[in-house]
């Protein structure tokens, strides 16, 4: 029985194929960021970043214990977006007398298609193929691909019209939105639950980059200290370009001060999706017009 073998797995991902591919060959490091319940830390030995013969460092967990691997990069083609790390210490080699790991990305048009090979030699016939590890690799993709997709946008804007009252609106009286800025949000109507309690459903027909859209959300979070209330989008036009979107208002009163804040968080749909910088843009006009109704 030949102790040699090779893995070969393959995973669409929807996020950039250059940047994961820059990830492995320039930045492992800062994937310990992304994964972190997968991979600790990650630190570079001898060499620099990016450049073969350079030695890296893994602290991971795997097969439920904390492990260490100490590879070296034996090969970088930028044309095949293509990496190889041969191992050369840590607990991978207690069972195998070679290791190597290859990662590279092929990308046609907006499809990057991720092909994980494995290359090994066992230290005696019982020793297992690695699939686990293989799996471990391919979660490890998911989650980069996932820190891609994800957003966060975060503005302030302060307001001259009383605080509580902005936050009641929100809380209270959404419904009231269109008659304070009726050439962006024409309607809002309750589908479930009460005004001003969470997990009731509101729905919002506005006026959006020129068309016009709806939105279904839900009530996620009230939080009467902090002035705050957090919608999920759960329907409409968003979900369209992101699989998930939040959005959170909530205002600081200090004396005669008052800043609103928005804040979107968001995973996109695909690399493609722009950040909904023009949708923060809504929020903060949307702001304004009920401030300069409150001021008339």
């Amino acid at each position: 029985m030949s102790l040699e073998g090779k893995l070969v797995s393959q995973i669409n991902i929807k996020c950039d194929g250059d940047v994961f591919h820059e990830i492995f060959r320039q930045r492992p490091h800062h994937i310990s960021s992304m994964c972190p319940d997968k991979v600790q830390n990650v630190d570079i030995h001898e060499g620099e970043w990016g450049t073969v013969g350079s030695i890296i460092f893994w602290n991971f967990f795997h097969d439920g214990k904390e492990k260490v691997a100490k590879e070296v990069i034996e090969e970088i083609d930028e044309d095949k977006k293509l990496v190889k790390f041969k191992v050369i210490g840590g607990d991978i080699l207690e069972a195998y007398k070679s290791f190597y790991l290859t990662v590279h990305v092929e990308t046609t048009g907006e499809d990057n298609l991720v092909t994980w090979i494995l290359e090994y030699e066992k230290l005696n016939p019982d020793i297992p193929d690695p699939h686990t590890l293989m799996e471990f690799c391919l979660n490890v993709t998911k989650d980069i691909e996932c820190h891609h997709l994800k957003g966060k946008l975060v503005s302030e804007i302060e307001i001259k019209s009383d605080g509580d009252v902005f936050h009641e609106i929100f809380r209270y009286r959404p419904h009231h939105i269109s008659s304070m800025c009726s050439d962006k949000v024409q309607n809002v109507d309750i589908h479930e639950g009460e005004w001003g309690t969470v997990g009731s459903i509101i729905f919002w027909n506005f006026f959006h980059d020129g068309k016009e859209k709806v939105a279904k959300e839900v009530i996620e979070e009230i939080d009467e200290e902090k002035k705050l209330v957090k919608f999920k989008v759960i329907g409409g036009d968003i979900l369209d370009a992101y699989n998930s979107f939040s959005l959170t208002v909530h205002v600081e009163t200090k004396g005669e001060n008052n800043l609103v804040t928005w804040i979107l968080e968001y995973e996109k749909k695909h690399a493609n999706v722009p950040d909904p910088h023009t949708l923060m843009e809504f929020c903060l006009n949307v702001t304004k017009d009920i401030e300069t109704h409150h001021l008339k």
